[in-house]
């Protein structure tokens, strides 16, 4: 037999809010809130606006019917040479399908590269009334996104952001795991940190921002001199330009902090074709925590980027905009924490001698 609460406990006990609480509450009929809830015709707006506020006051859950239906992924270019490449958009895709499969949903992907491929998909999602909405993943063509406009399913970026807010969002927080890192590099006594890039993306600038927020806090030189740009993310390129510098410059510098783990691989190889040590020498750190990272030589200092878990939540962002009250577009950013290895070191004072003399490493 179920125990009854104490007489004065009866009433307080958490009960589901029903759709007869909520009629009560606005004064109309079961079935006026029914259509409200659901977005039908035939409700007044501010009745339909009176149920909806008593619906988020009470914390009623508004079930979505997404079982069954279809999201269309759209992956630019970038985000294809990185699947075969590297791992990053393999594991947000995980996320994807994991969160996919929990609500029954099919994931449909395509490629879009251009303005024109971009129309031809919106009016597909438009015209496929099993089509909930899509998500952009890795693009940032404001030409692309302009077409979004107006545009009456939800769309939700994937590790990018609109600048103008129109579009809803999901990246790691790359601003905050940049400066983690670069202070981390600082507390271990370093001053002169390079910072290796691929630029061109909104996402890659503000890891960029980061870097330079945590020396000039600090007091330390920030300047372009110290940014090493390559063309593509390739490890052979982060390898010819860490490589070059020092050829041109000596090592005027004791760290490096790569906007990615597949560049901080290269400079591990450009620094030690030039007869430098790592971490005794130089101390380089990535960022995305890949899971080869712990199986370098050594292991890999990195910020770990939950890359998983950014395919899932904007799955549940997607699905949100989809209730009958609709939030605003929003950009979320998920937290990344360092992980510790043996690729960093703190600084030591030594004097090397390179092809043009010598420089100090701090």
């Amino acid at each position: 037999m179920e125990a009854k609460p104490p007489p004065g406990k009866r009433g307080k006990r958490n009960r589901r809010v029903r759709l007869e609480d909520l009629a009560r509450e606005c004064g109309v009929s079961l079935s006026t809130v029914s259509r409200a809830l659901a977005g039908e015709k035939g409700v007044r707006a501010d009745i339909r606006q009176r149920i909806l506020e008593a619906a988020k006051t009470a914390n009623y859950v508004i079930p979505t019917a997404v079982s069954g239906q279809k999201v269309i992924l759209a992956a630019s270019s970038a985000a294809m040479i990185d699947y075969v490449r590297n791992q990053f958009t393999l594991h947000v895709l995980d996320g994807i399908r994991e969160r996919a499969k929990a609500l029954n949903l099919e994931i449909v992907t395509r490629s879009i590269a251009d303005v024109a491929e971009e129309k031809a998909l919106l009016a597909e999602a438009r015209n496929d009334p099993s089509v909930i909405g899509l998500l952009f993943l890795t693009i940032d063509d404001e030409s692309i996104l302009a077409e979004t406009r107006g545009f009456d399913k939800p769309i939700v970026m994937i590790n990018g952001d609109d600048p103008f807010m129109r579009l809803s969002s999901v990246t790691p927080c790359n601003r905050s795991a940049a400066r983690t890192a670069t202070d981390h590099l600082i507390g271990l006594g370093h001053q002169r940190i390079l910072f290796l890039m691929r630029p061109g993306r909104r996402t890659i600038e503000r890891r960029l921002e980061g870097w330079r927020e945590a020396l000039r806090h600090n007091r330390l030189h920030a300047g372009d001199d110290l940014v090493v740009s390559v063309d593509d993310w390739l490890p052979e390129l982060a390898m010819q330009a860490i490589g070059a510098r020092i050829e041109q410059k000596g090592l005027d510098f004791s760290a490096v902090l790569a906007a990615g783990d597949c560049l901080a691989v290269g400079a591990m190889m450009g620094i030690r074709q030039r007869g430098f040590s790592i971490p005794g020498d130089v101390s380089v750190m990535g960022m995305d925590d890949l899971p080869q990272a712990s199986f370098l030589n050594p292991p890999l200092t990195a910020m770990h980027i939950p890359m998983r878990e950014i395919g899932i939540v904007a799955l549940d962002l997607l699905r949100d905009d989809l209730s009958v009250m609709p939030l605003p577009p929003r950009r979320v950013e998920l937290a990344c924490r360092l992980v510790n290895r043996s690729s960093t070191a703190r600084v030591r004072l030594t004097v090397q001698e390179s092809a043009h003399g010598l420089s100090v490493q701090q």
